[in-house]
């Protein structure tokens, strides 16, 4: 068995993580939809009906990968201190539950853009899945990053929740001009733009490939810089 699936495995020794995985996302899809829109509205933004489907699935895969990412990373600190002591390597040992985290953040896209795809009909089915992928990617570094600096379940969860709900009303199509450290917007711009039937140029997936292998490797680096001072 390979070190990124033991790690997984070790995730779902629960067996009511994978519902989770699976259910969180459904329900925020499902229930949130409506409200971003009048949030949207109430804060000068324009999120249509569709997009504002859309969007919510991004936002459903970013908040189930952001947790995911930071207990997979905070829970670990001793068991991946002595992995790394035992001869693999904070490098190895980071790669590798990245890795896993990352299997169970696909589970949780997928559920999101299922859902998305029940309710609503989207005329760039691809470009939503990468878009929503994209969120999970983003938040998932998130969550791990700060799982490696914070040690504390209470002060990270909130630190992680909290550039959640500052990205969330502060990015494309909740606020009349998206913020600046909104890490999200060319997810959210790919997303919505597919949401309401246009495909998004190269420049802009351009841009989202970047933004997403930055945060990871900001996570990868974190990681690593943790785990070697554990050691």
């Amino acid at each position: 068995m390979t070190r990124t699936a033991a790690f997984t495995r070790e995730q779902l020794r629960a067996p009511f993580t994978l519902v989770l995985l699976v259910i969180v996302p459904v329900i925020f899809v499902v229930a949130s939809a409506g409200v971003l829109g009048d949030f949207a509205r109430a804060q000068g933004g324009s999120l249509a009906a569709d997009a504002a489907s859309s969007l919510a699935a991004g936002w459903a895969a970013a908040f189930v990968a952001g947790t995911l990412g930071f207990f997979a990373a905070s829970s670990s600190r001793g068991a991946d201190r002595r992995l790394a002591l035992a001869g693999l390597g904070p490098a190895r040992v980071a790669a590798s539950r990245i890795s896993a985290s990352m299997l169970l953040a696909l589970i949780a896209a997928a559920a999101a853009f299922g859902t998305l795809l029940a309710r609503t009909g989207v005329a760039h089915p691809w470009h939503a899945a990468a878009a929503v992928l994209a969120y999970a990617v983003i938040y998932l570094a998130v969550g791990v990053l700060v799982g490696s600096l914070v040690s504390s379940p209470l002060e990270g969860s909130l630190a992680v929740a909290f550039v959640f709900l500052l990205d969330v009303f502060s990015g494309p199509g909740m606020a009349a001009q998206a913020a600046p450290y909104s890490i999200s917007r060319k997810a959210a711009d790919v997303l919505i733009a597919a949401g309401s039937g246009n495909a998004s140029d190269a420049a802009d997936w351009v841009k989202l490939a970047v933004i997403s292998s930055a945060c990871v490797a900001a996570a990868f680096v974190a990681f690593v810089l943790a785990a070697r001072s554990r050691s």
